[in-house]
């Protein structure tokens, strides 16, 4: 029989042990931590939850690196595929879908591992959501035609123009970040980064987290992003490509801007080579895991004692070290 989580082996909660904890495994992409989530739920009798904004849309299992059969024989996981890719996963809604499965696992005595790379959606479950007022719809289709009539890098330019705070958060390349920039402008009048500012209203997440992150070096990093595109091709990449393609889905919808999509898409409609959009693929998820890694060494606090950090990619070597720090976290203050 599992122990409540946050209790000690006798079942008498301490000091503190009352706040439930959850783990959380981050790194850029390639990096590992699908397979060490599972290990590490495997281990512990824990529920691995899907923190990565692409591998909620369930068309695209292959091209966004989804946790297989034998990772999903190893422990629950949830939050994977839930949602068609003609739906828009925001923060909030992420957020509300996490939380609930986190109070699941806590109630049945499970421990919760969240386990993704999307800054936002970590930052949004550890400190809660800024008060940005809803955008009428309007303003947001406005907003994508916007794009879609100046590209990225006019947007970006006219973003700089009003917002130049926010425009320097972001590059021309980051489209759906800039249009909900844009967006936000035009419909409250003030900049994004300022709505971000303010605290959330419902504060904190009630939980005790803590952190285990990858931040390999570079080129073994790019090396790994390199390979897995190649094993995603033999695996199936440009049938599930070809499949989202059937559907006609809007091309703003963010499951049409995944890693990969776009470059096969042209490839798919004979206005690339497979050697040329493989390489574009390649390209942009390495420019990806740059951007995680610049994310991760600035967001993610080193010195509050709730973080463990590897210099190097996640990987069964160090799998022992790392869990007996993470089961005295579970049932230590």
């Amino acid at each position: 029989m599992k122990r409540p989580v946050g209790q000690d082996r006798d079942g008498a909660a301490g000091a503190g042990r009352d706040t439930p904890p959850v783990i959380v495994v981050t790194g850029p992409t390639a990096c590992g931590k699908s397979g060490f989530a599972a290990a590490l739920a495997e281990d512990l009798g824990g529920v691995v939850v899907n923190g990565d904004s692409m591998q909620v849309y369930r068309e695209l299992r292959i091209l966004t690196a989804r946790p297989g059969p034998r990772a999903e024989a190893r422990a629950p996981h949830r939050l994977y595929g839930v949602l068609s890719g003609r739906e828009v996963c925001s923060a909030g809604r992420w957020r509300a879908m996490a939380v609930a499965e986190i109070e699941a696992a806590h109630r049945a005595g499970l421990v919760p591992i969240v386990v993704g790379g999307t800054g936002l959606y970590l930052r949004a479950l550890e400190a809660g959501l800024a008060p940005v007022p809803q955008v009428p719809d309007s303003v947001r289709a406005a907003a994508r035609a916007r794009h879609a009539a100046l590209g990225g890098a006019g947007l970006h330019a006219a973003l700089a123009a009003r917002d130049p705070a926010m425009a320097a958060r972001l590059g021309p390349t980051d489209t759906q970040r800039l249009i909900r920039a844009w967006e936000v402008l035009e419909a409250t009048g003030r900049s994004l980064a300022e709505w971000q500012e303010m605290p959330a209203p419902a504060g904190p997440a009630p939980y005790r987290f803590l952190r285990v992150v990858a931040l390999p070096p570079r080129p073994a990093l790019y090396g790994a992003c390199d390979a897995r595109l190649c094993a995603m091709i033999e695996q199936g990449a440009l049938d599930e490509v070809r499949a989202l393609a059937e559907l006609g889905l809007d091309p703003a919808l963010p499951v049409m801007k995944a890693l990969g999509v776009p470059p096969f898409l042209a490839h798919l409609a004979g206005r690339m080579s497979l050697d040329e959009a493989r390489a574009r693929a390649q390209r942009a998820t390495r420019n990806y895991a740059k951007r995680q890694m610049t994310w991760l060494r600035t967001q993610i606090p080193r010195d509050d004692g709730r973080a463990v950090v590897l210099n190097k990619q996640f990987s069964e070597s160090s799998d022992q070290e790392i869990f007996s720090i993470i089961r005295r976290f579970v049932l230590t203050a």
